[in-house]
């Protein structure tokens, strides 16, 4: 026998409020130095309290556009929010599993290690370098060039600082300072920084703009790219304006359709009139031909005359005037 569910039960399950009404989005920032609160992407909670501490991750090439950096995954830790701003740490990086699998081929040296360097600022960072030789090399060989390797990386992290170090592993600085350090004992294939990861904290550089000054530059840029769309569009519209108010080619031929009309008209009235001239022409012709003498005129004249009319010459003067009168 089913359950009754109390009125009581009902009026608790309308006035239970959605959880997803209350959450809201935040804006996830970059660190400030080096990468000047870099907007990365967005995530949603209820509170400040379920944002800090996630961990936001991005390929390489979402953050900075290099195609080539696909297989690089950064990951961002978010510590404090302000307003709808989530500002993170940046804890490391490591390179997609697939892409190593197809460095590694057979016949071929694989040198790996793990250092764990500090940085004049007190960051203690982890970092494993990947060497691929071109080809197989003894264990002696693999030991100098993980001993060049671990100094050149314990060097370069005691003068710098940590955005010094995420700059020069990120863009491929550091990985060329070891490719020259260790190029001369054996040919290499590639290598890479294949992992970082931050283990301690040091001390948080203020350099940078402010998080006020970024919000600035990004409605002023935001402002002015809504300008450009509107001058665009303004343009656009007065084009089409153009277009309209320029009469078609169908509507100049029909413009012309009456003057055509009247040429004609013209043409036929100037035609009517030359035919009336030449009938008035042939009249008078007629009529001088009536009013000619043939009597005075020789028969010799008149056969010439007939010759020309097409008539018989035979006969005498009378027969010939005769048929000139016909």
């Amino acid at each position: 026998m089913a359950k009754k569910v109390s009125a009581k039960a009902r009026a608790a399950a309308r006035k239970q409020r959605d959880k997803w009404k209350t959450k809201r989005w935040y804006t996830i920032r970059a660190p400030r130095h080096p990468w000047d609160f870099k907007n990365i992407g967005e995530t949603i909670g209820e509170s400040d309290e379920h944002i800090i501490g996630r961990v936001y991750q991005m390929t390489l090439q979402e953050f900075n556009g290099d195609f080539t950096k696909m297989h690089v995954i950064l990951k961002f830790r978010v510590d404090e929010c302000v307003g709808q701003d989530a500002l993170t740490t940046f804890i490391g990086h490591h390179h997609q599993t697939d892409h190593i699998r197809r460095q590694i081929r057979r016949y071929r040296g694989k040198v790996d290690d793990v250092v764990d360097v500090v940085t004049t600022d007190g960051y203690l960072v982890r970092l494993k370098p990947l060497i691929i030789t071109q080809k197989r090399v003894q264990t002696s060989v693999k030991q100098v060039m993980r001993s060049k390797t671990r100094d050149l990386l314990l060097g370069f992290a005691a003068k710098n600082t940590y955005a010094k170090l995420q700059q020069s592993i990120l863009g491929g600085e550091l990985e060329e300072d070891v490719r020259k350090a260790v190029k001369p004992i054996y040919p290499i294939k590639s290598i890479s920084i294949r992992k970082s990861q931050l283990l301690q904290s040091g001390v948080v550089n203020e350099k940078g703009p402010t998080l006020d000054e970024i919000h600035e530059e990004e409605a002023r840029t935001a402002s002015e790219l809504k300008a450009k769309k509107a001058a665009a569009l303004a343009a656009a519209m007065e084009e089409e304006e153009e277009t309209e108010a320029t009469p078609s080619i169908l509507d100049a031929a029909e413009a012309m359709e009456p003057e055509s009309e009247k040429v004609e008209e013209t043409v036929e009235e100037v035609a009517e009139e030359a035919s009336e001239s030449e009938e008035t022409k042939d009249e008078p012709q007629e009529k001088a031909a009536e009013s000619v003498d043939y009597s005075s005129m020789t028969v010799a004249e008149l056969k010439e005359l007939l010759k020309a009319a097409g008539k018989p010459v035979s006969g005498k003067k009378a027969d010939l005037i005769s048929r000139l009168e016909e």
